[in-house]
């Protein structure tokens, strides 16, 4: 019912700069948090950032001051602008999304597929 699509990733020296998208479409009513994850091999998954519907954000200690979430809750899009990248940055990244469908009353986590990130030194 409900899509995430991520997109933006690719490879980018050590200290570039990367911005990527997630857009949400299907029978949505309303998105609460959205939120970029990462996946690097070898590791858990780790919470970056996380946006409110009211724009309240948050990050993980390992990314402040480098990335800034934001969302267009228009477009039901949600952005990671990623600066100063390091090469342990390099992992796959994912979006998710608490929704509401329409004619729902049960906030759900929908999950994009990912975007691959690769930082090189």
């Amino acid at each position: 019912q409900v899509q995430l699509v991520e997109s933006g990733g690719g490879l980018v020296q050590a200290r570039g700069s990367l911005r990527l998208s997630c857009a949400a479409s299907g029978r949505i009513f309303s998105i609460n948090d959205m939120v970029w994850y990462r996946h690097a091999p070898g590791k858990q998954r780790e919470l970056d950032a996380i946006i409110t519907s009211g724009g309240s954000t948050n990050y993980a200690d390992s990314v402040k001051g480098r990335f800034t979430i934001s969302r267009d809750n228009a477009k039901k899009t949600v952005y990671l602008q990623m600066t100063n990248l390091k090469p342990e940055d390099t992992a796959v990244y994912y979006c998710s999304a608490n929704v509401i469908t329409i004619g729902s009353l049960i906030i759900m986590t929908y999950w994009g597929k990912g975007t691959l990130v690769t930082v090189s030194s």
